[in-house]
């Protein structure tokens, strides 16, 4: 059962409550580059991010929302500030939809209050970000390191504080690279509050080890409910994040549309290049809008396992000896040569949609 959470709105996306698990990404180039930005972020929400993060490090930076959004952008988009409250503030000017702020790292309170205040005046939800490398000299002291509960203890005080200012529309963001105490802390605020959280495995490395650390810290909350929105947080180009993230949702039954792949992981009886072509397929399908609807692709190395699963799926292919056999509702359609396989199943899925 999913825990019970706050819903809070950014930029017309709902996060918590019963809203689906949302997938987030951020830009990786310099925001004075606004044209950069602009299309870095129409890439993002091309492959399917629901709300994309953009650092900002000083006031001359905060135009990038207008520049962006003149660019054709709809997706929602967070500004992530460090330090400077001024920088908040602009950024609300040029119209962001959700800020990310460390209160920690603010400064005096009243600046946090200049925040909230002006956040609250917008409409603009706040998320709480906290990792081991922001915590306050007081909880290092506290607990000797940046435990897990240091990190909850942290979180969970700002948002308090955020609380006392009369802002309530906050998110809490609790991230480490080391998957044991990111998952215990965001448990604690899991089981203190009911803040929507926000999962992510930080400083977790290049795509393929990135990939695993993630997948194993959000999807194992995810799998007792916890969680409300995601980053896939990895060393490579952001768009990976988000098809990375996806691959969590769908792979728990979190998204129950868009493409999902069956694939064989080949054998000795194999005669085509199926780790290719299902790459290639991957690859070539990833920016199909399915139209809300899920579609089970088998592609399969062999007849011995092929058919049976082809019969599973909506459509598919068996390898044979340079060439395919497709199959579709379970009945075999013909043979496709290998240097055609991927082009025909991206036909047979433009089909499928309708």
């Amino acid at each position: 059962m999913r825990r019970a959470s706050r819903q809070i709105n950014a930029g017309g996306l709902l996060i918590g409550g019963d809203a689906p698990v949302s997938i987030q990404s951020m830009t990786n180039i310099p925001a004075h580059d606004f044209e950069g930005t602009a299309r870095q972020v129409l890439a993002l929400q091309n492959a399917g991010c629901d709300i994309v993060r953009i650092a900002v490090p000083d006031e001359d930076a905060a135009p990038v929302f207008c520049a962006v959004r003149n660019a054709g952008a709809t997706v929602p988009l967070v500004a992530d500030i460090h330090f400077d409250y001024k920088i908040a503030l602009a950024a609300l000017k040029n119209g962001v939809d959700k800020v990310r702020i460390n209160p920690g790292n603010i400064g005096a309170e009243w600046k946090v209050r200049e925040v909230a205040d002006a956040c609250r005046l917008s409409g603009v939800p706040i998320r709480i970000g906290v990792n081991g490398g922001s915590l306050e000299k007081s909880l290092l002291e506290k607990y000797g390191s940046p435990t897990a509960e240091a990190l909850a203890e942290s979180a969970l005080t700002q948002a308090d504080q955020l609380e006392s200012m009369g802002f309530f529309d906050t998110v809490i963001s609790i991230k480490s690279s080391s998957i044991k105490t990111m998952t215990e802390a965001a448990r604690i605020v899991a089981r203190e509050s009911t803040y929507p959280i926000h999962l992510g495995v930080t400083e977790a490395g290049t795509e393929y080890s990135g990939i695993i650390k993630n997948a194993i810290g959000i999807g194992s909350l995810l799998c007792d409910g916890i969680g409300d929105t995601l980053r896939v947080s990895l060393t490579a180009d952001p768009v990976r994040e988000v098809f990375a993230g996806k691959e969590i949702l769908k792979s728990l039954g979190l998204i129950t549309e868009g493409i999902n792949i069956i694939a064989c992981p080949t054998c000795g009886r194999t005669k085509i290049d199926l780790i290719g072509l299902a790459e290639r397929f991957r690859e070539a399908s990833a920016s199909i809008d399915t139209k809300g609807k899920k579609i089970n692709v088998a592609i399969m190395g062999c007849v011995v396992n092929g058919p049976g699963e082809a019969r599973e799926a909506d459509f598919g292919i068996a390898g044979g000896d340079g060439f395919a056999v497709l199959f579709k509702d379970g009945k075999t359609l013909g043979r496709v040569e290998e240097d055609r396989i991927v082009e025909t199943l991206i036909e047979e899925t433009v089909k499928f949609i309708g």
